[in-house]
Protein backbone atom coordinates (compact mmCIF):
# COMPACT_ATOMS: atom_id res chain seq x y z
CA UNK A 1 0.00 0.00 0.00
CA UNK A 2 2.80 2.40 0.90
CA UNK A 3 4.52 1.69 -2.44
CA UNK A 4 1.31 2.47 -4.33
CA UNK A 5 0.79 5.71 -2.45
CA UNK A 6 4.38 6.64 -3.17
CA UNK A 7 3.97 6.23 -6.93
CA UNK A 8 0.70 8.18 -7.05
CA UNK A 9 2.35 10.98 -5.14
CA UNK A 10 5.30 10.91 -7.47
CA UNK A 11 2.94 11.02 -10.48
CA UNK A 12 1.10 14.07 -9.22
CA UNK A 13 4.40 15.71 -8.40
CA UNK A 14 5.70 15.15 -11.90
CA UNK A 15 2.46 16.48 -13.37
CA UNK A 16 2.67 19.66 -11.36
CA UNK A 17 6.35 20.16 -12.15
CA UNK A 18 5.76 19.55 -15.85
CA UNK A 19 2.82 21.91 -15.80
CA UNK A 20 4.90 24.71 -14.36
CA UNK A 21 7.94 24.34 -16.61
CA UNK A 22 6.72 22.65 -19.78
CA UNK A 23 3.40 24.36 -20.45
CA UNK A 24 4.82 26.78 -23.05
CA UNK A 25 6.61 23.90 -24.77
CA UNK A 26 3.46 21.76 -24.85
CA UNK A 27 1.38 24.59 -26.23
CA UNK A 28 4.04 25.20 -28.85
CA UNK A 29 4.17 21.49 -29.64
CA UNK A 30 0.39 21.33 -30.10
CA UNK A 31 0.49 24.35 -32.40
CA UNK A 32 3.43 22.95 -34.35
CA UNK A 33 1.64 19.61 -34.69
CA UNK A 34 -1.46 21.31 -36.07
CA UNK A 35 0.63 23.54 -38.34
CA UNK A 36 2.44 20.45 -39.62
CA UNK A 37 -0.87 18.82 -40.53
CA UNK A 38 -2.01 22.03 -42.23
CA UNK A 39 1.26 22.35 -44.14
CA UNK A 40 1.10 18.72 -45.26
CA UNK A 41 -2.48 19.08 -46.46
CA UNK A 42 -1.70 22.37 -48.21
CA UNK A 43 1.15 20.64 -50.04
CA UNK A 44 -1.31 17.92 -51.06
CA UNK A 45 -3.73 20.64 -52.21
CA UNK A 46 -1.00 22.31 -54.29
CA UNK A 47 -0.11 18.96 -55.84
CA UNK A 48 -3.77 18.20 -56.55
CA UNK A 49 -4.22 21.66 -58.12
CA UNK A 50 -1.14 21.14 -60.31
CA UNK A 51 -2.51 17.78 -61.45
CA UNK A 52 -5.88 19.42 -62.06
CA UNK A 53 -4.21 22.16 -64.12
CA UNK A 54 -2.40 19.53 -66.21
CA UNK A 55 -5.70 17.70 -66.71
CA UNK A 56 -7.42 20.96 -67.71
CA UNK A 57 -4.62 21.73 -70.19
CA UNK A 58 -4.93 18.25 -71.65
CA UNK A 59 -8.71 18.65 -71.76
CA UNK A 60 -8.34 21.97 -73.59
CA UNK A 61 -5.94 20.39 -76.10
CA UNK A 62 -8.29 17.46 -76.72
CA UNK A 63 -11.26 19.79 -77.17
CA UNK A 64 -9.27 21.84 -79.70
CA UNK A 65 -8.34 18.67 -81.60
CA UNK A 66 -11.98 17.59 -81.54
CA UNK A 67 -13.10 20.99 -82.88
CA UNK A 68 -10.46 20.81 -85.64
CA UNK A 69 -11.58 17.28 -86.56
CA UNK A 70 -15.23 18.35 -86.63
CA UNK A 71 -14.36 21.35 -88.83
CA UNK A 72 -12.30 19.14 -91.17
CA UNK A 73 -15.10 16.58 -91.28
CA UNK A 74 -17.64 19.29 -92.08
CA UNK A 75 -15.43 20.65 -94.88
CA UNK A 76 -14.86 17.13 -96.17
CA UNK A 77 -18.60 16.43 -96.08
CA UNK A 78 -19.25 19.50 -98.23
CA UNK A 79 -16.46 18.41 -100.60
CA UNK A 80 -17.91 14.90 -100.91
CA UNK A 81 -21.34 16.39 -101.61
CA UNK A 82 -19.78 18.43 -104.42
CA UNK A 83 -18.09 15.27 -105.73
CA UNK A 84 -21.43 13.45 -105.60
CA UNK A 85 -22.99 16.27 -107.63
CA UNK A 86 -20.14 16.01 -110.16
CA UNK A 87 -20.62 12.25 -110.26
CA UNK A 88 -24.34 12.67 -110.90
CA UNK A 89 -23.57 15.06 -113.78
CA UNK A 90 -21.06 12.59 -115.22
CA UNK A 91 -23.56 9.74 -114.97
CA UNK A 92 -26.14 11.89 -116.75
CA UNK A 93 -23.56 12.62 -119.44
CA UNK A 94 -22.85 8.89 -119.78
CA UNK A 95 -26.58 8.26 -120.15
CA UNK A 96 -26.76 10.92 -122.87
CA UNK A 97 -23.78 9.36 -124.65
CA UNK A 98 -25.39 5.93 -124.38
CA UNK A 99 -28.53 7.33 -125.98
CA UNK A 100 -26.48 8.93 -128.78
CA UNK A 101 -24.51 5.72 -129.29
CA UNK A 102 -27.73 3.70 -129.43
CA UNK A 103 -29.11 6.18 -131.96
CA UNK A 104 -25.92 5.97 -134.06
CA UNK A 105 -25.98 2.21 -133.93
CA UNK A 106 -29.57 2.28 -135.25
CA UNK A 107 -28.54 4.71 -138.02
CA UNK A 108 -25.55 2.51 -138.89
CA UNK A 109 -27.82 -0.52 -138.94
CA UNK A 110 -30.23 1.29 -141.30
CA UNK A 111 -27.37 2.48 -143.54
CA UNK A 112 -25.93 -1.00 -143.60
CA UNK A 113 -29.26 -2.38 -144.81
CA UNK A 114 -29.55 0.46 -147.34
CA UNK A 115 -26.00 -0.18 -148.56
CA UNK A 116 -26.65 -3.87 -148.92
CA UNK A 117 -29.79 -3.11 -150.95
CA UNK A 118 -27.92 -0.60 -153.16
CA UNK A 119 -25.12 -3.07 -153.69
CA UNK A 120 -27.68 -5.77 -154.57
CA UNK A 121 -29.42 -3.51 -157.12
CA UNK A 122 -26.04 -2.41 -158.44
CA UNK A 123 -25.01 -6.02 -158.86
CA UNK A 124 -28.29 -6.88 -160.62
CA UNK A 125 -27.94 -3.93 -162.98
CA UNK A 126 -24.34 -4.84 -163.57
CA UNK A 127 -25.29 -8.44 -164.39
CA UNK A 128 -28.09 -7.31 -166.76
CA UNK A 129 -25.80 -4.90 -168.51
CA UNK A 130 -23.14 -7.56 -168.71
CA UNK A 131 -25.63 -9.92 -170.34
CA UNK A 132 -26.69 -7.35 -172.94
CA UNK A 133 -23.09 -6.43 -173.72
CA UNK A 134 -22.20 -10.08 -174.08
CA UNK A 135 -25.22 -10.63 -176.34
CA UNK A 136 -24.29 -7.70 -178.55
CA UNK A 137 -20.64 -8.71 -178.64
CA UNK A 138 -21.41 -12.27 -179.59
CA UNK A 139 -23.88 -11.32 -182.29
CA UNK A 140 -21.57 -8.66 -183.67
CA UNK A 141 -22.56 -7.54 -187.24
CA UNK A 142 -25.42 -9.99 -187.33
CA UNK A 143 -27.57 -7.84 -185.08
CA UNK A 144 -27.07 -4.87 -187.32
CA UNK A 145 -27.95 -6.97 -190.43
CA UNK A 146 -31.15 -8.07 -188.65
CA UNK A 147 -31.99 -4.50 -187.89
CA UNK A 148 -31.52 -3.55 -191.56
CA UNK A 149 -33.53 -6.43 -192.97
CA UNK A 150 -36.25 -6.17 -190.35
CA UNK A 151 -36.66 -2.44 -190.89
CA UNK A 152 -39.20 -1.06 -193.33
CA UNK A 153 -37.12 1.93 -194.21
CA UNK A 154 -33.78 3.51 -193.78
CA UNK A 155 -35.24 5.76 -191.15
CA UNK A 156 -36.46 2.73 -189.27
CA UNK A 157 -32.92 1.34 -189.37
CA UNK A 158 -31.54 4.54 -187.90
CA UNK A 159 -34.18 4.58 -185.24
CA UNK A 160 -33.39 1.02 -184.17
CA UNK A 161 -29.69 1.76 -184.19
CA UNK A 162 -30.31 4.83 -182.06
CA UNK A 163 -32.44 2.72 -179.70
CA UNK A 164 -29.62 0.22 -179.25
CA UNK A 165 -27.22 3.08 -178.59
CA UNK A 166 -29.60 4.71 -176.14
CA UNK A 167 -30.16 1.41 -174.38
CA UNK A 168 -26.44 0.96 -173.97
CA UNK A 169 -26.03 4.50 -172.68
CA UNK A 170 -28.98 4.05 -170.29
CA UNK A 171 -27.43 0.89 -168.91
CA UNK A 172 -24.20 2.72 -168.32
CA UNK A 173 -25.94 5.72 -166.77
CA UNK A 174 -28.11 3.55 -164.54
CA UNK A 175 -25.13 1.52 -163.44
CA UNK A 176 -23.21 4.71 -162.69
CA UNK A 177 -26.12 5.98 -160.61
CA UNK A 178 -26.32 2.75 -158.68
CA UNK A 179 -22.59 2.81 -158.10
CA UNK A 180 -22.75 6.46 -156.99
CA UNK A 181 -25.65 5.70 -154.64
CA UNK A 182 -23.88 2.70 -153.20
CA UNK A 183 -20.76 4.78 -152.71
CA UNK A 184 -22.81 7.52 -151.00
CA UNK A 185 -24.43 5.01 -148.67
CA UNK A 186 -21.02 3.53 -147.91
CA UNK A 187 -19.67 7.00 -147.12
CA UNK A 188 -22.66 7.70 -144.87
CA UNK A 189 -22.13 4.42 -143.08
CA UNK A 190 -18.43 5.17 -142.69
CA UNK A 191 -19.24 8.65 -141.35
CA UNK A 192 -21.74 7.20 -138.88
CA UNK A 193 -19.20 4.63 -137.75
CA UNK A 194 -16.65 7.42 -137.24
CA UNK A 195 -19.21 9.38 -135.23
CA UNK A 196 -19.96 6.29 -133.16
CA UNK A 197 -16.25 5.80 -132.60
CA UNK A 198 -15.99 9.39 -131.34
CA UNK A 199 -18.95 8.77 -129.05
CA UNK A 200 -17.39 5.53 -127.80
CA UNK A 201 -14.16 7.36 -127.06
CA UNK A 202 -16.06 10.14 -125.28
CA UNK A 203 -17.98 7.55 -123.27
CA UNK A 204 -14.76 5.75 -122.37
CA UNK A 205 -13.20 9.04 -121.23
CA UNK A 206 -16.26 9.94 -119.16
CA UNK A 207 -16.41 6.44 -117.66
CA UNK A 208 -12.73 6.78 -116.76
CA UNK A 209 -13.52 10.10 -115.12
CA UNK A 210 -16.44 8.43 -113.34
CA UNK A 211 -14.16 5.66 -112.04
CA UNK A 212 -11.61 8.22 -110.80
CA UNK A 213 -14.35 10.22 -109.14
CA UNK A 214 -15.79 7.11 -107.47
CA UNK A 215 -12.32 6.21 -106.24
CA UNK A 216 -11.85 9.73 -104.85
CA UNK A 217 -15.25 9.65 -103.16
CA UNK A 218 -14.46 6.26 -101.59
CA UNK A 219 -11.14 7.62 -100.29
CA UNK A 220 -12.82 10.72 -98.84
CA UNK A 221 -15.59 8.66 -97.26
CA UNK A 222 -12.96 6.43 -95.64
CA UNK A 223 -11.24 9.57 -94.42
CA UNK A 224 -14.56 10.81 -93.01
CA UNK A 225 -15.08 7.46 -91.28
CA UNK A 226 -11.63 7.72 -89.70
CA UNK A 227 -12.39 11.29 -88.61
CA UNK A 228 -15.65 10.14 -87.04
CA UNK A 229 -13.74 7.43 -85.19
CA UNK A 230 -11.16 9.99 -84.03
CA UNK A 231 -13.92 12.34 -82.88
CA UNK A 232 -15.52 9.55 -80.83
CA UNK A 233 -12.11 8.79 -79.34
CA UNK A 234 -11.64 12.45 -78.43
CA UNK A 235 -15.15 12.59 -76.93
CA UNK A 236 -14.29 9.59 -74.75
CA UNK A 237 -11.01 11.25 -73.72
CA UNK A 238 -12.93 14.44 -72.85
CA UNK A 239 -15.30 12.46 -70.61
CA UNK A 240 -12.36 10.79 -68.88
CA UNK A 241 -10.55 14.11 -68.36
CA UNK A 242 -13.73 15.72 -67.03
CA UNK A 243 -14.20 12.77 -64.64
CA UNK A 244 -10.58 13.06 -63.49
CA UNK A 245 -10.97 16.83 -63.00
CA UNK A 246 -14.18 16.28 -61.01
CA UNK A 247 -12.32 13.74 -58.89
CA UNK A 248 -9.48 16.23 -58.34
CA UNK A 249 -12.04 18.88 -57.37
CA UNK A 250 -13.48 16.52 -54.77
CA UNK A 251 -9.98 15.75 -53.50
CA UNK A 252 -9.13 19.46 -53.27
CA UNK A 253 -12.46 20.16 -51.59
CA UNK A 254 -11.85 17.42 -49.02
CA UNK A 255 -8.29 18.60 -48.35
CA UNK A 256 -9.41 22.21 -48.02
CA UNK A 257 -12.08 21.08 -45.54
CA UNK A 258 -9.38 19.32 -43.51
CA UNK A 259 -7.17 22.43 -43.60
CA UNK A 260 -10.11 24.61 -42.58
CA UNK A 261 -10.88 22.29 -39.69
CA UNK A 262 -7.23 22.22 -38.61
CA UNK A 263 -7.02 26.00 -38.82
CA UNK A 264 -10.17 26.18 -36.74
CA UNK A 265 -8.60 23.88 -34.17
CA UNK A 266 -5.38 25.90 -34.21
CA UNK A 267 -7.29 29.12 -33.74
CA UNK A 268 -9.22 27.54 -30.89
CA UNK A 269 -6.00 26.35 -29.28
CA UNK A 270 -4.23 29.66 -29.70
CA UNK A 271 -7.26 31.66 -28.67
CA UNK A 272 -8.22 29.52 -25.66
CA UNK A 273 -8.12 31.55 -22.42
CA UNK A 274 -8.55 30.45 -18.85
CA UNK A 275 -11.98 31.75 -17.84
CA UNK A 276 -11.16 32.18 -14.11
CA UNK A 277 -13.14 29.18 -12.87
CA UNK A 278 -12.26 27.25 -9.71
CA UNK A 279 -9.99 24.22 -10.12
CA UNK A 280 -11.26 21.01 -8.54
CA UNK A 281 -9.24 18.74 -6.26
CA UNK A 282 -7.82 15.99 -8.57
CA UNK A 283 -8.18 13.25 -5.95
CA UNK A 284 -11.65 13.87 -4.50
CA UNK A 285 -11.60 10.93 -2.06
CA UNK A 286 -8.23 11.78 -0.49
CA UNK A 287 -7.20 15.17 0.82
CA UNK A 288 -4.04 14.37 2.74
CA UNK A 289 -0.84 15.84 1.26
CA UNK A 290 2.13 13.59 1.87
CA UNK A 291 4.73 16.00 0.48
CA UNK A 292 4.02 19.69 -0.09
CA UNK A 293 5.46 22.19 -2.51
CA UNK A 294 8.84 23.76 -1.42
CA UNK A 295 12.14 22.68 0.15
CA UNK A 296 12.25 19.14 1.45
CA UNK A 297 14.48 16.11 2.04
CA UNK A 298 14.31 13.91 -1.07
CA UNK A 299 12.57 10.64 -0.06
CA UNK A 300 14.92 8.51 -2.16
CA UNK A 301 18.18 10.41 -2.35
CA UNK A 302 17.98 11.76 1.22
CA UNK A 303 19.34 15.13 0.17
CA UNK A 304 17.81 18.58 0.64
CA UNK A 305 16.04 19.61 -2.62
CA UNK A 306 13.30 21.97 -3.76
CA UNK A 307 10.02 20.09 -4.40
CA UNK A 308 8.20 21.49 -7.46
CA UNK A 309 5.04 19.44 -6.99
CA UNK A 310 2.46 18.33 -4.46
CA UNK A 311 2.25 14.63 -3.48
CA UNK A 312 -1.20 13.28 -2.56
CA UNK A 313 -1.34 10.07 -0.56
CA UNK A 314 -4.04 8.22 -2.53
CA UNK A 315 -3.97 4.40 -2.91
CA UNK A 316 -3.59 2.65 -6.29
CA UNK A 317 -6.77 2.52 -8.40
CA UNK A 318 -8.08 5.76 -6.97
CA UNK A 319 -9.89 8.10 -9.37
CA UNK A 320 -7.81 11.02 -10.60
CA UNK A 321 -9.82 13.80 -12.28
CA UNK A 322 -9.01 16.75 -14.49
CA UNK A 323 -8.93 19.84 -12.33
CA UNK A 324 -11.01 21.83 -14.84
CA UNK A 325 -12.47 21.72 -18.36
CA UNK A 326 -9.55 21.57 -20.81
CA UNK A 327 -7.95 19.71 -23.70
CA UNK A 328 -5.44 16.86 -23.49
CA UNK A 329 -2.39 18.10 -25.38
CA UNK A 330 0.02 15.28 -24.56
CA UNK A 331 -0.04 11.77 -23.15
CA UNK A 332 2.85 9.41 -22.41
CA UNK A 333 3.94 6.46 -20.32
CA UNK A 334 6.85 6.64 -17.88
CA UNK A 335 8.52 3.58 -16.46
CA UNK A 336 9.01 5.46 -13.17
CA UNK A 337 5.63 7.09 -12.65
CA UNK A 338 3.28 5.32 -15.10
CA UNK A 339 0.72 7.11 -17.28
CA UNK A 340 1.20 10.85 -17.81
CA UNK A 341 -1.50 13.22 -19.12
CA UNK A 342 -1.09 16.96 -19.74
CA UNK A 343 -4.24 19.10 -20.02
CA UNK A 344 -4.35 22.62 -21.46
CA UNK A 345 -6.80 24.88 -19.59
CA UNK A 346 -6.19 28.07 -21.55
CA UNK A 347 -3.67 30.86 -21.33
CA UNK A 348 -0.48 29.21 -20.11
CA UNK A 349 -2.08 26.78 -17.68
CA UNK A 350 -1.19 23.15 -18.35
CA UNK A 351 -1.52 20.48 -15.62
Amino acid sequence: MKRTIKWICLFLCVVLVFGMFAKPALATYASELTNSVIKEKEQEIDKAKQEKKQLQNSLTDVKKLKEQLEKSKQDLTVYVQELDADLTAIQEKINELNDLITEKEKEIEDKTAELEEAQRVQQEQYEAMKTRIKFMYERGDTIYMELIFSSNSFGDVLNKADYIQMLSEYDRKLLDEYVAHANYVALCKESLEEEKEVLDEAKAAVEKEEASLNELIDAKENEMYKMSSDIKSKEQAIKEYEADIAEQNETIKALEAIVAEERKKLAAEQGRRYDGGVFAWPAPSYTRISDDYGNRTHPILGTQQFHNGIDMAAPGGSAILAAYDGKVVAAAYSGRVGELFFIFYGGEIIL
